[in-house]
């Protein structure tokens, strides 16, 4: 890996030793140790009525080996002609392709609830023969939690008030994620609207 996009991707991690700060930075970088490279920062000792230690470690992953799968080679392609500061890379697991980017533009990905990121998989399943998913900057853990609170809430409504509500047009991915969340709730249901891509979500009440 070529250093300055080494220091790009690298983070800190602090432990109170070794094997803390590793298993810090496959939580947070969403990785296993063996597809991470680290280096020993510092060892300190700290002074608070105890003596302790504090291991801090520099991670980064490594960097993956060359893919040449339609997808990959296709994304490579597409950002070198995009004046974006951006980077991925993939894993597969259970069936499923995830395409993971990172770099100093990958605010831009998440605009406008990431639409461009959610672009990005459209493209890629349409010439990927797996399911590809997109993710960057734990978008979509924050996005699920957004849209499950959202459904429940109104589904809450309903279920009291009886009335059925209509949400805002949404993608596959995100219907899907309100249709679980409120088929959670007793007594209440839902229903896709409209044809296309984008389609609302009714919630409605069970009738006896």
């Amino acid at each position: 890996m070529a250093k300055d996009e080494k220091n790009n991707l690298e983070q800190e991690f602090k432990g109170r030793n070794l094997e803390d700060s590793i298993s810090l930075a496959e939580h947070i970088l969403k990785l296993p140790r063996t597809q991470l490279n680290y280096e020993i920062v510092a060892e300190k000792t700290k002074l608070f009525g105890i003596k302790s230690k504090e291991i801090v470690i520099r991670a980064w992953p490594k960097k993956a080996a060359s893919d040449d799968s339609p997808p990959s080679v296709f994304m490579e392609k597409l950002l070198k002609a995009l004046p974006l500061d951006l980077r991925f890379y993939t894993k597969k697991k259970n069936g499923m392709s995830y395409f993971i980017f990172e770099g100093q533009d990958k605010h831009m990905l998440l605009r406008r609830e990431g639409q461009l990121l959610l672009a990005f998989q459209h493209l890629l399943n349409k010439i990927s023969p797996q399911k590809v998913q997109t993710d960057c900057d734990f978008f979509r853990q924050k996005k699920e939690k957004e849209l499950k609170d959202q459904a429940q809430k109104i589904a809450q409504k309903v279920q009291d008030s009886g009335e059925k509500r209509i949400m805002d047009p949404m993608n596959p991915y995100e219907r899907r994620i309100v249709h679980v969340a409120v088929n959670q709730i007793p007594g209440i249901t839902t229903e896709s609207l409209g044809d296309g891509f984008l389609k609302r979500v009714k919630i409605y009440p069970v009738k006896d």
